[in-house]
């Protein structure tokens, strides 16, 4: 017990933990994780991979919850890179329209999570709806999204 007590405090003490934030912070940074959000679906609608990177950590982990032929679910990963090409190269006359619906997030100083059901559109007729959970964490500069999964419906929306 003594050794895991010492372990801890040596640990903490180089990791730097901070259990001081108060509520005032706690509004901002949820703010801030909002904000970056907005951003990175600011870049999909218009096209902007660049702006979209700008809110992703360079290792993110991007999955869709997809059900499988026998009516289970599985998680299938998203490759990155296919992603922004395909947001990169989408025909001109293409629309995308994800709307957020709500954010329920939980912060502190260095990491976020948030819950954002949304409703989808294609070119303004309506698509699938589902859920995004997204990861972030602050680098001491900005919120970088360090995962993203997400559920597609076509029934049972609204």
């Amino acid at each position: 017990m003594y050794r895991l007590i010492v372990f801890t405090f040596l640990f903490s003490s180089h990791i730097g933990f901070s259990q001081k934030d108060n509520s005032k912070d706690i509004s901002r940074y949820k703010e801030e994780v909002k904000q970056t959000i907005l951003q990175f679906f600011d870049g999909f609608h218009s096209g902007d991979t660049v702006k979209i990177r700008k809110t992703m950590d360079d290792n993110i982990i991007m999955q869709t919850i997809a059900e499988t032929k026998d009516g289970g679910k599985k998680a299938v990963q998203t490759d990155v890179s296919r992603f922004l090409k395909a947001i990169k190269e989408r025909p001109a006359g293409q629309r995308w329209d994800e709307r957020l619906l709500l954010f329920k997030i939980d912060a502190d100083s260095a990491i976020a999570n948030a819950w954002t059901p949304y409703e989808f559109y294609f070119n303004d007729k309506f698509s699938h709806c589902g859920v995004n959970v997204f990861q972030l964490y602050n680098d001491g500069k900005s919120w970088k999204i360090i995962s993203i999964a997400d559920t597609r419906n076509r029934e049972g929306c609204k």
